[in-house]
């Protein structure tokens, strides 16, 4: 069954009629894709966060996820407040420059997720949704806003991948639900690259239509990671077509959202799968 529409911001997601692209924001000097608006200077962020986020809407970006802290394997934990200074000033720019376009914060600290939604964001993204803190979804819930629950483990050890992996974001979604968020607002992300090893995700690719048995909106991740490079032995500035090529394998599954640093390619690619999947032209 397809879920029912979710209001992000001034925007009402139909899904099941094409797949949506999210663009990356990246307030990091550190971010493994190259792409963080504070490597190698600290002034201009806001104003970089500013043209690129016009940059993806122009190409064609259905919503926009901000964040100000690198996940990448052996990253710097950063601090709330500086959390805090990275995110908050681009979130209020983009706001103000683009009021229509949805906004989701990507965090996991509760203190930068409210101050987000202060600023102008619509949705907040967890990566340790599946986490037994219910402090992200309890902020949700208290604002009436979506969330994005994703999974993660701290060892990649499964017996069953996919099993395992639905059971526990069904595990997380009733403990949202439990937090007070109406499960028509949840979205689920299956942690491509997080917890997991390369064949984990290569695995989770073959089998993403599995998911569906969630009954929610999912959302995929897979642009310019890791795995990509391994298996074709590339950069990550190489890793354009590799990235295309899951896209296309997540809208030929019915995955609704693609969260991606290359907006305008990953909107033609899954435009041109959607004709053919779901049959009907754009």
């Amino acid at each position: 069954m397809t879920p029912a529409p979710t209001r992000i911001g001034r925007t009402t997601f139909r899904w099941g009629e094409r797949t949506f692209v999210a663009g990356i924001v990246n307030v990091t000097p550190d971010s493994f894709s190259g792409d963080g608006l504070l490597a190698g200077s600290a002034g201009g962020a806001v104003q970089r966060a500013r043209e690129q986020a016009r940059a993806m809407v122009a190409d064609g970006a259905d919503l926009l996820d901000i964040g100000g802290e690198s996940t990448r394997p052996g990253h710097a934990l950063v601090g709330v407040d500086e959390e805090l200074a990275r995110t908050i000033p681009v979130i209020r720019a983009i706001r103000a420059d683009l009021p229509g376009i949805p906004l989701s914060i990507d965090t996991t600290k509760p203190a930068v997720a409210e101050a987000a939604i202060e600023a102008g964001a619509d949705l907040l993204n967890d990566v340790w949704g599946v986490g037994p803190d219910p402090g992200m979804a309890s902020i949700a819930a208290e604002h009436g806003l979506p969330l994005i629950v994703m999974h993660n483990r701290a060892e990649a050890r499964y017996d069953d991948l996919l099993a395992e992996v639905i059971a526990d974001l069904s595990a997380a979604i009733e403990r949202a639900v439990a937090a007070g968020c109406a499960v028509e607002s949840l979205i689920v992300d299956p942690g491509f690259g997080f917890g997991k090893t390369p064949e984990h995700n290569l695995e989770l690719l073959r089998r993403l239509a599995e998911l569906h048995v969630l009954g929610r909106p999912i959302m995929l991740g897979t642009s310019r990671k890791s795995t990509l490079g391994r298996v074709l032995d590339l950069p990550v500035e190489e890793r354009l077509e590799a990235t295309l090529a899951t896209t296309a394998l997540a809208a030929a599954a019915g995955i609704d959202l693609v969260r991606v640093h290359d907006v305008q390619a990953n909107v033609r690619a899954a435009r041109l799968v959607d004709a053919v999947a779901r049959a009907g032209m754009p």
